[in-house]
């Protein structure tokens, strides 16, 4: 009765540990960064650690629509800096000496933020179709898209009379979506925070509440399944490329916000970092399994790598060294649940 008791118990901590796994390696993390440093856990630092979550969130959530669908995303930071020089080369103030385009006038703040992230919508468009209509395998789909994109987003920033000049001088409207707040001092929200939380929301409501949710994980778990129930693969994969290139458009904006600028090389490796979030954070990558909690948590705990370490003086070469052996056992962990599953 004892050991029968025992068991059960083992198995319980076992499940619980399985279960919260992400969410103890994040509290194990903050504690020890911050017994090293107690002014790790200032307001300052927290802050400071969300606004450089906020864009990497949006970008993860992206690409957890594609992973779920046991797809994968390679073009994601490459569409990211494109939004980010198309809404960047057309908000820049009117006395900046080298506009992007001279004769272009002040035009209204939302046109260029919806035209980004239309831009970005197509690209997810065209991936969609490429992976869904023409059956090409999602990672060399989006390989191809990342490459053309690049090609594309750096004929554009070399347009006369930029010629591949950092673009700069933004509007202050624009710069404010970035680096403004709601509130007054050390305990005001900024807004990037908040929109990230709201996308955030909205994308929990897609995968929890309604049938494009519901059919995104029946395709990932069993994309043969899902066709001899009567769903529209093609048409569900293509919707989703689609919501996930609007993402990257977001992104896109609000990091050439946040940031005061833009240049061909923004977006460079972000979607090996949303990747990895995403799998750090339970989204499986054989399809099927994701969550939005998981997906925000995988990313906050890759920044605080990047942030707390470089806050205690951890050389970023070891910070590379850390990231690489948490994704790998991640994946790990993650292929060990398929196949005791299987």
């Amino acid at each position: 009765m004892l050991n029968t008791k025992k068991l059960g118990g083992s198995k319980s901590l076992q499940s619980f540990t399985s279960q919260y796994a992400i969410y103890i390696v994040l509290v194990l993390l903050v504690i020890g960064i911050t017994i090293y440093n107690p002014s790790f856990l200032s307001i300052d630092s927290l802050r400071n650690i969300l606004i450089q979550s906020s864009t990497r969130a949006i970008i993860a959530l992206g690409v957890a629509f594609i992973l779920i669908t046991a797809g994968t995303d390679l073009s994601a930071g490459r569409i990211v800096g494109l939004t980010a020089v198309v809404s960047a080369s057309m908000l820049q103030t009117a006395t900046y000496a080298n506009r992007f385009f001279p004769d272009l006038p002040q035009v209204w703040l939302v046109l260029p933020i919806l035209l980004a992230i239309l831009v970005g919508l197509i690209c997810g468009l065209i991936n969609g179709i490429v992976v869904a209509k023409l059956h090409v395998p999602p990672f060399i789909a989006t390989l191809g898209t990342m490459v053309a994109v690049y090609g594309l987003n750096s004929m554009y920033f070399d347009m006369d009379p930029n010629n591949s000049q950092p673009i700069g001088g933004l509007r202050k409207d624009f710069t404010k979506i970035g680096s403004g707040s709601i509130g007054t001092g050390q305990y005001s929200i900024p807004y990037i925070v908040l929109i990230a939380i709201f996308v955030a929301f909205i994308v929990w409501v897609i995968f929890n509440k309604t049938k494009l949710g519901k059919n995104m994980y029946a395709i990932g778990g069993n994309v043969q399944a899902a066709k001899v129930s009567g769903i529209n693969v093609a048409k569900y994969l293509i919707y989703i490329y689609m919501i996930a290139g609007a993402l990257y458009g977001l992104a896109g904006v609000l990091e050439a916000s946040r940031t005061g600028g833009a240049t061909n090389n923004y977006g460079n490796m972000y979607e090996l970092d949303a990747i990895a979030a995403c799998v750090v954070g339970g989204v499986s990558t054989t399809g099927g399994i994701g969550t939005v909690p998981g997906v925000m948590v995988g990313v906050l705990i890759f920044t605080i790598i990047n942030y707390g370490l470089t806050f205690i003086g951890i050389s970023p070469y070891w910070q590379l060294i850390v990231k690489g052996l948490i994704i790998v056992a991640a994946v790990a962990f993650d292929m060990r649940k398929y196949a005791a599953k299987k």
